[in-house]
């Protein structure tokens, strides 16, 4: 069930009604009806991957529990049986075909000829997103830092609410947990602001990303057709495409659990006005990035010994990261990229120089806060060639083909409707990069008709550019 569906505008309002006005009294029968509610929007893709979820849900609760219940030699056991199995669910699912074929290249190479061993199975929706919300919860309690989810069904809640469940953002037991455990009152405010979110996600999703996506998927199909300057064109459209599309469904997300008074983290904070990578990915896909930094770069020492390991850690936790977007060695090179670029920073102890929000309280930057916003989003750019080709070859055969005389002529594919559409959407950005998203405060001085105006102009370009449902990038990981 995608969130820019005819379905989901159906299943949403029922949901909101019951939760208001029929289990409104019990914050037991809220919760209840919310996982109800969140396994029936999982089952809508597959039913039969329910029992998965469900499965590692209850791993979780259950070695969570008994971690915390166990002498210290038991509790170590519970706590790698909860990490090797849902590992190795992971692993079985979503990498036991890169390896095998991985190694049977190898061993084709040294003249061993071999042919791969491969399971044909399909990737649960989901399956990273939500075994990262279980392993948190685990290691946790393991550190001592919170303590364990006896009610399963707010436990369940935790795990499998539904705006979250298929693409984040990742979220943490001790942010979402104690509002699940909490007594729920309706707020109009709130349930306002929520739906603003969602509209600008819908706005992202469906005006600019699948608007991107066309054009970006006729040019990355036909790579070596193409201009040099029509290829930039076409990285350029992805650039935007995976942007308005992944942070257009964390807006809907968190838009929608507004709907029912839960708060969930911010997952992007205006990522292409970044001054440096390391401030870009401060602001892109944050809950994930902070997973990483607590749960992988903290326990390898951090920044604390000095600047081998900050370089070792920094390769460490880009390389997995890249891994966990896929089974591709496009993704290990992408994360490989961006901790390439990040080493400048880092060797100059740079890398936390960016903090603040750009050109904050201005309405222009500055030429160097404009250059280095350029020279970010052009790196940014070419990381997302690699991320977004088939195979380090077409990676190859697009790179190759920019640099090229061509690269100065006319693009032969210019969407002068989009580019406007982009630009428009971008200034809007701009505009509210202050903000929790961009519209958040749009209009808050003007006068009302002004307002709603805008508001109006907003979904009418929704409706006018909605067509076939475009599925999440991110629901491939």
């Amino acid at each position: 069930m995608l969130f820019n569906s005819l379905n989901f505008a159906i299943f949403l309002p029922i949901v909101f009604v019951l939760y208001w006005f029929v289990t409104n009294k019990s914050l037991k029968l809220q919760n209840l009806l919310l996982l109800l509610a969140s396994y029936f929007f999982y089952a809508c893709w597959d039913y039969r991957f329910l029992f998965l979820l469900i499965f590692s849900t209850f791993l979780d609760y259950f070695t969570g529990i008994r971690m915390f219940d166990a002498k210290p030699g038991m509790k170590r056991f519970w706590f790698w049986l909860s990490v090797v199995v849902n590992l190795g669910f992971l692993g079985v699912f979503k990498y036991f075909n890169f390896f095998s074929t991985s190694f049977a290249a190898a061993l084709n190479l040294v003249g061993f000829k071999t042919n791969p061993v491969l399971l044909n199975v399909v990737l649960p929706v989901g399956i990273s997103f939500y075994t990262f919300h279980g392993l948190s919860y685990v290691i946790d309690i393991y550190n001592n830092k919170i303590q364990p989810e006896r009610n399963f069904v707010t436990y369940s809640v935790f795990v499998s609410f539904f705006p979250l469940l298929v693409a984040g953002p990742i979220e943490r037991a001790t942010h979402l947990l104690p509002q699940i455990k909490k007594e729920r009152v309706f707020n109009y405010a709130q349930a306002v602001d929520g739906l603003k979110q969602i509209i600008w996600g819908l706005f992202k999703k469906v005006v600019i990303a699948d608007n991107c996506a066309y054009y970006a998927n006729m040019i990355f199909n036909d790579a070596g057709a193409h201009t040099g300057s029509t290829l930039v064109l076409g990285a350029v459209f992805f650039t935007f495409q995976i942007y308005c599309d992944f942070s257009g469904y964390s807006d809907i997300a968190l838009g929608t659990a507004r709907l029912f008074g839960i708060e969930l983290l911010r997952n992007f904070a205006f990522p292409y006005f970044s001054r440096d990578i390391a401030e870009f990915w401060r602001r892109w896909h944050i809950s994930l990035s902070s997973w990483f930094r607590d749960y992988l770069y903290i326990p390898l020492g951090g920044s604390k010994g000095g600047t081998w390991m900050k370089i070792r850690n920094t390769f460490i936790i880009f390389l997995v990261s890249g891994f966990w977007h896929g089974a591709n060695w496009t993704f290990i090179v992408w994360g490989g990229l961006n901790a390439l670029f990040m080493m400048p920073l880092i060797v100059s102890d740079s890398n936390r120089k960016n903090l603040e929000i750009v050109a904050q309280g201005k309405l222009f930057p500055t030429f160097r806060e404009l250059i280095s916003m350029l020279l970010t989003f052009s790196l940014t750019t070419l990381c997302w060639i690699v991320f977004r080709a088939e195979d380090m070859g077409h990676a190859w055969t697009f790179i190759s083909g920019i640099f090229t005389p061509s690269l100065f002529t006319v693009p032969t594919i210019l969407p002068v409707k989009i580019l406007v559409l982009t630009a428009i959407f971008m200034v809007i950005e701009w505009v509210g990069r202050e903000q929790q998203y961009a519209i958040a405060n749009v209009g808050i001085t003007m006068p009302r008709a002004v307002r709603w105006g805008f508001y109006y102009a907003v979904i009418l370009a929704i409706f006018y550019f909605v067509g076939t449902d475009q599925q999440f990038i991110y629901f491939q990981f």
